[in-house]
C-alpha cells in the first residue's frame, strides 16, 4: 500500500480533518469554564468564612453575581460571535477573566470579591457553551448530536480534575490565594491555543462541515448552506417553544447549581471532611462528564426533548437521594448520589444545543443559544443564593434542597410540550 502511494503522488495522504482539533478545543472552553467557574467555587466557602467571618449568603452572593453576569452577557457574546468570529471573542474574554482571578488572590474585602466576580461572570461567557456549542455546531453536521456530546464531557471533566487537585492538594497545602493564582494561569492557557487552532467556521479555511472535499460529495447536500438557515432571535422569541425551554432550563440550572453548590458545605456540616465531601465533586463531575457524552448520542438516536425530559427525572432522583444522606451514610453512598446526579447534570448542554439547532437553526444560533443560556444562568443564579440564605436563617439545607426536588416537576413538563415553531421548517 505504501509502494502505491509512492507511485502515486496525486494520492496524498489525508490530513485529520481540522474540526476534530476545534472539538478538542471547544472540549477544553467547557473544562476550564466548568473546573475554574463552577467545580471548585464551593471549596472557597469555608476557607472565606474562617479568614474573613463572611456568611455563606455572603459569600454565595458572587456566585450569583458570577452566574448572573454569564447568563447576561451570553446573548451579546453570542452576537458578537455570529458577527466577529470565536477567535476574538474568546482572547479577549479569556484575559479578563485570568486577570480578576488573579486579584483575588490578594483579597482583602467582600466589595473586592464582589467586583471580582463581576468580572469573571462577564469573560467567562467567552470561553463557555456558546462559543463552544458554535464551534462545533459549525464544523459538524452528520452527527452534530455525538460530537456536542464529546464537547459538552469538557464540562465533568473540569469537575473532576480540578476539583480535587483544588481542594485535595492546592488549597490544603499552598493556601486559598495561590488557588486563585492558579486558576488564572489556568484560563490564561486557553489564549495562545484559541489564537493558534480556532476558526469559527470550516470556510474560513477552505473546509466543509464534516471534513468532506466538496459540497457535491456530501451526502447532506444543504450542509453548506445550513448556517444560513433558520429564525433570527427576534423571530425565536416570540415563539412559545422559546419560552417553554427557557422555564425547563431555568429550573435546570436553578435546582442543579443550587445543590451542586452546597453539597460540599452540607457534606462538611453533618461530619465529613473536605477531602471526603470534595469527592462527591468528583464523583458528580464522572457522572457528568459520562452524561454529556451519553444525552449528546442519545440526541441522535431520540428527540432532544425526551432525552432533556431524562436528565431532568435523573437530577430529582439525586437530590432524592442527597436528603438521605446523615453522619452515618457510607462513601458508596454518597459516591452513587454523585454519579446519577452527576449523569442527569450531564444532559443540560448537550439537549439545549440540539435543541436550539433543532427549533431555530443556525442563522442566528450564537444568539439564540446565548438567550437561552441567560435565562438558565439566572437560575443557576438564584440556586445557590436562595439554599445559601436558607442555611443562615434554617442551619440546613434540607428545605432548599425539597423545593429543588419539586421544581423539576414543572420543569419536564414545559420540555416535553414544546413543538418545532411554525416559521422553521429545515431544508429536507
Amino acid at each position: 500500500m505504501r509502494d502505491t502511494e509512492e507511485r502515486n503522488p496525486s494520492s496524498p495522504r489525508r490530513k485529520l480533518f481540522h474540526g476534530y482539533w476545534i472539538l478538542a478545543v471547544a472540549f477544553l472552553y467547557l473544562f476550564m469554564f466548568s473546573g475554574c467557574g463552577v467545580g471548585v467555587f464551593s471549596l472557597f466557602v469555608q476557607p472565606l468564612q474562617s479568614q474573613f467571618g463572611w456568611g455563606r449568603g455572603e459569600i454565595m452572593f458572587a456566585f450569583t453575581i458570577y452566574f448572573l453576569l454569564v447568563g447576561l452577557a451570553a446573548p451579546f457574546i453570542g452576537s458578537l460571535i455570529d458577527r466577529y468570529g470565536v477567535r476574538k471573542v474568546t482572547v479577549i474574554g479569556a484575559t479578563v477573566v485570568g486577570i480578576g482571578f488573579a486579584s483575588l488572590s490578594q483579597l482583602q474585602s467582600l466589595w473586592h470579591y464582589y467586583g471580582a466576580y463581576l468580572f469573571i461572570g462577564a469573560g467567562m461567557a467567552t470561553v463557555g457553551q456558546v462559543p463552544a456549542s458554535t464551534l462545533v455546531a459549525n464544523w459538524f453536521q452528520k452527527r452534530r448530536g455525538t460530537a456536542i456530546g464529546v464537547m459538552s464531557v469538557g464540562i465533568g471533566a473540569g469537575i473532576l480534575v480540578l476539583a480535587p487537585l483544588l481542594g485535595g492538594c492546592i488549597i490544603p497545602q499552598f493556601g486559598w490565594r495561590n488557588a486563585y493564582l492558579a486558576l488564572a494561569v489556568f484560563i490564561w492557557l486557553l489564549v495562545p491555543l484559541t489564537l493558534l487552532v480556532v476558526r469559527t467556521r470550516p470556510q474560513e479555511m477552505g473546509l466543509y462541515p464534516d471534513g468532506v472535499e466538496a459540497p457535491e460529495h456530501n451526502l447532506l447536500p444543504t450542509s453548506i448552506s445550513t448556517t444560513s438557515q433558520g429564525l433570527s432571535l427576534k423571530m425565536a422569541l416570540g415563539t412559545s417553544v422559546f419560552w417553554l425551554m427557557g422555564i425547563s432550563f431555568f429550573i435546570n440550572g436553578y435546582g442543579s447549581m443550587g445543590v451542586t453548590q452546597s453539597q460540599v458545605p452540607h457534606l462538611q456540616d453533618i461530619g465529613f471532611p473536605l477531602s471526603q465531601a470534595s469527592s462527591a465533586l468528583t464523583g458528580l463531575g464522572i457522572g457528568s462528564a459520562i452524561g454529556k457524552f451519553v444525552f449528546g448520542w442519545l440526541c441522535d438516536k431520540i428527540h432532544a426533548k425526551y432525552a432533556c425530559a431524562i436528565s431532568l427525572f435523573l437530577l430529582g432522583m439525586g437530590t432524592f437521594m442527597l436528603l438521605g444522606i446523615d453522619a452515618q451514610s457510607s462513601m458508596a453512598f454518597i459516591w452513587c448520589y454523585a454519579i446519577i446526579y452527576g449523569l442527569g447534570n450531564g444532559g443540560w448542554l448537550p439537549t439545549m444545543s440540539m435543541l436550539v439547532n433543532i427549533n431555530f437553526g443556525l442563522a442566528s444560533y450564537g444568539a439564540i443559544l446565548g438567550m437561552v443560556n441567560m435565562v438558565q444562568s439566572t437560575g443557576c443564579a438564584i440556586g445557590p443564593l436562595f439554599a445559601g440564605y436558607m442555611f443562615d436563617t434554617l442551619g440546613t439545607y434540607r428545605l432548599p434542597f425539597t423545593v429543588f426536588l419539586a421544581s423539576y416537576i414543572p420543569g419536564i413538563i414545559a420540555i416535553l410540550v414544546t413543538r418545532r415553531p411554525r416559521q422553521y421548517r429545515p431544508a429536507k
